[in-house]
């Protein structure tokens, strides 16, 4: 199993991305979609994370200004970024747990002017 995240790039302050990951190969049941951030020298966080059903939860820092979404026909997870800022700028990883967590490699997102 893959997941393979996309949709990453330099966008200036107050402007927006679409983020995507797709998961490939024999994948069943998944549970929880999310994606978490790591900034340079900081600890890896949650960003966002949405269930088979639909109820989703936000780091406070997001709330508002990301959404989360997923198609689980497509086994594919969105993430909705609008108003970034420069402390958005993280390389953004993509996760899906069924019985094992498995992990995007990570897409850079920079938030710059």
């Amino acid at each position: 199993v893959q997941l393979q995240a996309s949709g990453g790039g330099l966008v200036r302050p107050g402007g927006s991305l679409r983020l995507s990951c797709a998961a490939s190969g024999s994948i069943f049941s998944i549970n929880a979609m999310g994606w978490y951030r790591q900034a340079p020298g900081k600890q890896r966080e949650l960003v966002a994370i949405i269930s088979r059903g639909g109820s989703t939860n936000y780091a406070d820092s997001v709330k508002g200004r990301f959404t989360i979404s997923r198609d689980n026909a497509k086994n594919t997870v969105y993430l909705q970024m609008s108003s970034l800022k420069a402390e958005d700028t993280a390389v953004y990883y993509c996760t899906m747990v069924t019985h094992i967590q498995y992990w995007g490699q990570g897409t850079l997102v920079t938030v710059s002017s």
